[in-house]
């Protein structure tokens, strides 16, 4: 990569990392600021659920004015978006506010996250963007890992710091994107007139779309993803008796595991077999994970499987993206958009099932995630992804 590529995808990993983390770091004091407003499990639930579904309902929004407006305008409104979200987190004194917030922080991200997508996918060739990709996708999993720990720290100097700092680290965001990051879009894209239609329509577009199989992948991976981080510490506290601190360190592990791969094995593992053979061999790997998990006898097993399955998944990530990206040709923005809607989908579906079944079966949410995984790997194998990968490559820059 030249030098100003690399400036730039700095500045959109850098944002990526704020939008990410913003989120994070607010985790460790919902429990205490919930308790301090009269509310509970519930709630929780909610500010979760919320956030998922705003952002699945205006990804395909985001994506397509991505395309027709450009990306630098869509990163910008996402970053502000977010911090005024935060900000309104900050004064907050009720929780229908504070649910507000959290539906303003989706809308946010389902602008931002297609178009810094849509923009590597610019500013990279076919070969760089698998590499590209993978630095973005490193930003979203440091943010994950790193946001919850910046949280607890800052709640020492008073409950609702948190929320003050990752709002003006938002603003300051905001302002740097605005004056120093330039278009990357060449040419923008006529949308039809019937464009502006609804969610079920794109859905339904999107089946035509030759990237419509990486979709449905990235649906199941996020859906089983966020399963098994749903009733993660539930399962180790019940089965196995781990302190809150175990299950700190493993999901601080587990994040740490994704962050190194992204950075540094992806883009290798793609250039050597290609992006069809890295998704079929870590879905085979992921579902070696979930049965291995059905069967662990202790905590020190069960830690070391959902490393295997954390790798796994942290490399599938940026691979699908990658794929997707490489199929969407000028349609970026609505492919990412697309992207970050069936993620997002599997972010709302994954959390509500894992824990009805949980508490029916501790294993249930494992042997689910297994069946669907199987399945899954089933598809893939029956996929003809190697043609339209190859077609895409000959056409490519």
């Amino acid at each position: 990569m030249t030098s100003d590529q690399r400036k730039k995808l700095a500045l959109l990993m850098l944002n990526m990392f704020i939008a990410v983390g913003s989120f994070g770091i607010i985790i460790p004091i919902i429990p205490a600021y919930l308790k301090e407003i009269g509310q509970g499990g519930t709630a929780a639930g909610l500010i979760i659920a919320i956030f998922a579904f705003a952002q699945f309902l205006v990804s395909p929004i985001g994506g397509k004015w991505t395309d027709k407006y450009g990306r630098r305008p869509l990163i910008n409104i996402g970053l502000l978006t977010l911090a005024i979200s935060m900000f309104l987190f900050y004064f907050a004194d009720s929780i229908w506010l504070l649910y507000l917030s959290r539906a303003i922080g989706g809308i946010g991200c389902a602008f931002l996250i297609p178009a810094i997508f849509a923009y590597v996918a610019d500013i990279t060739t076919m070969e760089q963007r698998a590499k590209g990709n993978s630095f973005i996708s490193a930003s979203m999993s440091l943010g994950i890992v790193i946001g919850p720990g910046i949280g607890g720290f800052l709640a020492d100097f008073g409950l609702k710091t948190p929320l003050l700092v990752s709002a003006v680290v938002g603003l300051l965001a905001f302002i740097v994107s605005y004056f120093t990051l330039a278009e990357s879009q060449e040419e923008k894209v006529e949308i039809p007139q019937d464009a502006n239609s609804s969610m079920v329509k794109d859905i339904i577009l999107s089946v035509k779309k030759p990237f419509f199989i990486p979709l449905i992948i990235t649906l199941i991976m996020s859906f089983g993803l966020m399963a098994y981080e749903t009733v993660l510490g539930l399962y180790v506290d019940d089965k196995f008796g781990a302190t809150p601190q175990e299950i700190a360190f493993m999901v601080t592990s587990t994040g740490l595991v994704g962050v190194i791969m992204q950075l540094f094995v992806v883009d290798r593992l793609v250039k050597a077999i290609g992006e069809v053979n890295v998704l079929k061999l870590f879905l085979v790997v992921t579902a070696s994970g979930f049965f291995l998990s059905i069967i662990a006898g202790s905590y020190t097993m069960f830690f070391a499987i959902s490393l295997l399955i954390f790798l796994a998944t942290s490399i599938l990530r940026p691979v699908l993206t990658t794929l997707i990206s490489k199929m969407a040709g000028n349609e970026q923005g609505f492919a990412m958009g697309m992207n970050n809607a069936y993620m997002s989908i599997g972010n709302i579906m994954g959390p509500l099932l894992a824990g009805a079944l949980y508490d029916i079966d501790i294993l249930y949410p494992f042997i689910a995630g297994l069946i669907i995984l199987i399945f899954t790997i089933m598809l893939t194998f029956m996929w003809k992804g190697i043609k339209i990968q190859k077609a895409a490559l000959k056409g490519g820059h």
